[in-house]
């Protein structure tokens, strides 16, 4: 499938080439606008809708389906009723309006966790770049109220965390990273610290549960939708090589030879791979993967956890079956299902674009097995995951997997406003470029021509103020309020689609939401084809 680069309607263009979630295949910490997500980040909701109103009229583009993806699905309107209306409020049309759809969502077992929207972010560990925009992240995040992940090998890579003898004395970056979220944490929303192989032996999960207790979720990883091996950096200084390898991981190539040093020195090599390992190498059967899965959690639980999630990638249709099965039979909390096409801070290019269950296929399967599950047991909540990005994904995502799916997981998405704030605070103060990893000098007109203050340029700046006071508001970084603003559009976005489908609370969305533009889509996806929705109802009308 292909995607234009410009959408002439909202004024938007992708700096690079746009992949199916509307974002650039590339995505730069630099960038100076202005796709969609980006221009959101400043303006909101006002992007829900066409430029230039009075001097214009539009027309959808998105009348050709090619191919299965989320893109052939549309979105079912109805033009009576309304369901799931908030108590106190009536079926009238003064009523039923989309600011009264109700977006909040939880998930759990026996703890129910409340977020305020049905988003939350990918797993953002030890690539530098989460390490750099984490305060924005987290903040925004805490403040919108909706859970963060803080991903594989934090600890690793600290050079100031302290391990010995597998367990934690010392975790800086992971302390920062947990109190950020936490200082502005009023109930909605989680934190979230992912484990691997190496975090595992490295004793994450007693360090975290000792010092913060409850106030965290652990969450086991199989995998991701970006990559079939473990996370990735990489790494420009020898001397942090080196230190990478003696804790025990595998770096590429082997910063200890001779002869690699020489070439680093030449400059014939001039940065170093970081890799994790496979977890289960040591098993040959789903039982045996059952067996140590369910020992994990034991131990999990046993040491203090109430909430536990786990992760899994686009695996195939066993490992699929095995992280539902396995999820709900240990009454976790959570199920993060990643497909192909999702992000990544540095996975192998080919391996990105090559391995793996494409997210549609893997997440349609996801409901047919949970489906069949639910007939025996409780299924564990899902999280869908894999290059989701606009309002119109989470609904679609959220129906494909309904009654199942609580949150949408996205990546890139709502890392750009991170990116974007931290530019225009730099470029507004910079004295404090360096310490919030601004990359401008100056505003460019892209933002100049929405205001040259952050009063002017982020809709959503009032908002946050009402919500910390005026005289917090020097402690938020942009980044959070361009958080708060994009999260805002896309809270309205689906408002405005929920409402259209007469669901007024996400717990009515189903399947029924959505009808296939094409026959393919609704062979792989089990939804009707368009002209088949309700067509057996539209022919007892004809026929009463």
């Amino acid at each position: 499938m292909s995607y234009e680069k410009q959408n002439d309607a909202l004024g938007t263009t992708n700096r690079g080439n746009p992949c199916e979630s509307s974002l650039c295949t590339l995505c730069r910490a630099d960038c100076q606008g202005k796709c969609e997500t980006w221009l959101s980040s400043m303006v909101g909701r006002k992007l829900l809708y066409p430029r230039d109103f009075g001097w214009i009229t539009a027309g959808s583009s998105n009348t050709d389906h090619n191919g299965v993806s989320y893109n052939s699905l549309r979105i079912q309107g109805y033009n009576y009723g309304a369901y799931g209306l908030p108590k106190g409020i009536s079926n009238s049309a003064d009523d039923c309006i989309f600011p009264n759809v109700s977006i909040e969502t939880q998930f759990g077992s026996k703890i129910q966790t409340k977020c305020r929207v049905p988003i939350m972010t990918g797993a953002l560990g030890s690539t530098f770049i989460a390490a750099r925009y984490w305060e924005s992240f987290a903040v925004g995040a805490a403040l919108v109220g909706f859970p963060i992940v803080v991903g594989e090998n934090v600890v690793g890579i600290d050079k100031e965390a302290v391990i010995k003898n597998g367990k934690i004395e010392k975790a800086p970056e992971l302390d920062r990273r947990i109190e950020t979220f936490l200082k502005y944490y009023d109930g909605y929303g989680a934190i979230i610290i992912q484990m691997n192989v190496e975090d595992t032996r490295n004793g994450v999960a007693e360090y975290v549960i000792e010092k913060y207790g409850e106030k965290a979720i652990i969450e086991l990883k199989w995998g991701q939708g970006a990559k079939n091996i473990g996370g990735e950096i990489q790494v420009s200084n020898l001397e942090y090589a080196v230190f990478l390898k003696n804790r025990g991981y595998v770096v590429d190539p082997d910063p200890t030879k001779p002869e690699v040093q020489d070439a680093f020195k030449s400059g014939a090599i001039k940065s170093f791979a970081r890799h994790s390992r496979l977890g289960y190498t040591d098993l040959k059967s789903a039982d045996e993967v059952r067996t140590s899965f369910m020992k994990s959690v034991e131990h999990l639980r046993k040491i203090g956890y109430k909430r536990i999630s786990l992760k899994t990638g686009s695996y195939g249709m066993e490992a699929l079956a095995m992280a539902i099965k396995y999820a709900s039979d240990a009454e976790l909390d959570l199920l993060t299902i990643d497909g192909s096409g999702g992000g990544t801070g540095m996975s192998p290019w080919n391996m990105m674009e090559s391995w793996g269950v494409p997210s549609i296929y893997l997440h349609s399967k996801a409901y047919e097995y949970a489906s069949i599950l639910a007939k025996k047991q409780k299924v564990v909540d899902l999280a869908f995951a894999g290059g989701l990005a606009r309002e119109d994904h989470i609904f679609k995502a959220l129906a494909l997997g309904a009654p199942f799916t609580k949150l949408i997981c996205m990546g890139r998405a709502v890392m750009i406003p991170g990116y974007l704030g931290a530019n225009i605070e730099g470029a507004l103060n910079p004295d404090k470029k360096e310490k919030v990893f601004g990359h401008w000098e100056k505003l460019p007109s892209t933002v100049t021509q929405l205001g040259l203050k952050p009063e002017e340029i982020f809709a959503g700046y009032y908002d946050v103020q009402k919500k910390v006071g005026a005289n917090e508001m020097k402690n938020i970084p942009l980044g959070a309020i361009a958080v708060w603003t994009l999260s805002d559009k896309l809270a309205a976005g689906l408002q405005q689609l929920m409402a259209g489908a007469r669901k007024f609370s996400l717990d009515k969305v189903t399947r029924d939401e959505l009808f296939a533009a094409n026959r393919e889509t609704e062979k792989e996806t089990g939804i009707k084809f368009i002209t088949e929705a309700l067509d057996t109802d539209a022919k007892k009308i004809l026929n009463s």
